[in-house]
């Protein structure tokens, strides 16, 4: 249980602190909560959000700042969702990397074929209660809310992760089989993001800048070095740029790729994952969330342990600019997404599992039941920090955002759900 806990405080307490400081302010004083959510940082011609429609969101507040003829501000949300969330979505873009290339990657081989088959279904699942639950409710909702059927799909890594343990204990195999769901998850909800959610008017050509400024650190910083240190055992060339230069050229390249990506119309949060192929990396992987990872040198595992503190400060400033929702929101979003976390999942999942598992002959793994593919599901329904993101940027900012908002957070009630699922179908803890 302490390393639950120690993972838990490491990843997730300062941005449940964040959500629940958002609430509590927004719901005594919403007139102030929403100025420093768009306070503008820096008027400018590059980044940010468009003049024109921050002047509108911002009102009559805006007439005491003086920028003059200028196309973008970059506002404090802005900052954090559009320029900071890029260092977090690196870090689960790092994991799905390692996952799907390196040795034991926990997505490669036919270990990983039921989960993968799973999490189809935990993606379809909620998508079709998401919308079939929308349609019935006459076109007018439907219209409003369709957007937002990405926003149940998003399983929260962390919350899950402990969820899980508690339901089945650490050493149960649908433990690691819950872990290559949410991976898989991710790495696809990171598409969803790209593909049909893009910031402006597409202009693929800048992608190139993101192409250009990946391959070329790969090329003088990992691959030359590496190239001209053959047959040289101590490895000086190799040794000398790690140590001279250590991350400033994946920094610049990573700026570079992420320009690239907020002047492609391409979501800038997911700036930095072309980067991560060029950053040199272990050989094998040892596991999401692994003790091993903590001792090892390669550049890849010390820029995310060196990340780690900034990120969770971050995801704090997150929480308090995402999630500072008035309960009057509650509406039909709200119940939309939360039945598409708490029904679609758990029924997406299961079922897609079972057809893996049984008339496609792919298995479970040992010591895993069938049923415990329904617990899994309900622990998969805890949305949260994904589901949060994905709102902000299916939605314009106002009541139906608000109120698919509301639903992530109370996707929280999947945690209630999966404890009662697991005593009901018996799990059997295991913790060795």
């Amino acid at each position: 249980m302490y390393r639950v806990w120690n993972f838990v405080s490491t990843y997730s307490i300062l941005l449940v602190c964040g959500a629940v400081l958002a609430l509590i302010w927004a719901n005594i004083d919403p007139q102030s909560y929403r100025q420093v959510v768009d306070y503008p940082l820096w008027f400018n011609d590059w980044i940010g959000v468009d003049i024109g429609h921050w002047e509108q969101t911002y009102g009559e507040a805006g007439r005491i700042f003086e920028y003059g003829d200028i196309e973008h501000v970059v506002t404090f949300h802005y900052l954090i969702n559009d320029m900071l969330m890029a260092l977090f979505f690196a870090i689960a873009g790092k994991e799905v990397w390692e996952a799907l290339i390196l040795e034991r990657g926990s997505l490669r081989g036919k270990k990983s074929a039921t989960p993968l088959v799973a999490t189809a279904g935990g993606i379809l699942g909620p998508i079709v209660v998401y919308l079939g639950i929308a349609y019935f409710l006459g076109s007018t909702t439907f219209d409003a809310v369709s957007r937002g059927w990405a926003v149940p799909t998003a399983t929260d890594i962390a919350f899950s992760y402990l969820v899980g343990r508690l339901v089945f204990g650490a050493a149960h195999p649908a433990v690691r089989f819950l872990l290559l769901l949410a991976i898989a998850d991710d790495a696809v909800g990171l598409i969803i993001l790209a593909v049909f959610f893009p910031t402006g008017e597409l202009a693929p050509i800048w992608l190139l800048l993101s192409v250009v400024a990946s391959a070329a650190v790969f090329l003088f910083v990992n691959f030359l070095p590496r190239r001209l240190d053959r047959g040289d055992q101590l490895r000086h060339r190799s040794t000398w740029v790690r140590k001279k230069l250590g991350w400033y050229p994946y920094a610049i390249a990573g700026c570079l790729s992420w320009y690239g990506f907020a002047r492609a119309g391409i979501h800038p949060a997911l700036g930095l994952l072309p980067v991560i192929p060029a950053i040199p990396h272990a050989d094998r992987a040892f596991g999401l969330f692994a003790e091993a990872e903590k001792h090892l040198s390669d550049t890849l595992n010390q820029m995310q342990h060196g990340l780690a503190i900034p990120v969770n400060i971050i995801l704090f400033f997150f929480g308090l600019l995402n999630t500072g929702v008035e309960f009057a929101a509650i509406s039909e979003a709200t119940w939309l997404v939360l039945a598409g976390l708490v029904i679609g999942k758990p029924a997406g999942i299961f079922l897609m599992g079972w057809l893996a598992a049984y008339p496609m002959g792919l298995g479970l793994p040992v010591g895993m039941r069938l049923s415990d593919l329904m617990v899994i599901g309900f622990v998969a329904g805890i949305g949260f920090t994904v589901s949060l993101f994905v709102a902000s940027v299916a939605f314009n900012a106002g009541p139906v955002q608000d109120a698919a908002k509301m639903g992530a957070l109370l996707s929280f009630g999947a945690v209630f759900l999966a404890l009662v699922a697991g005593k009901s179908l018996k799990v059997q803890k295991q913790e060795h």
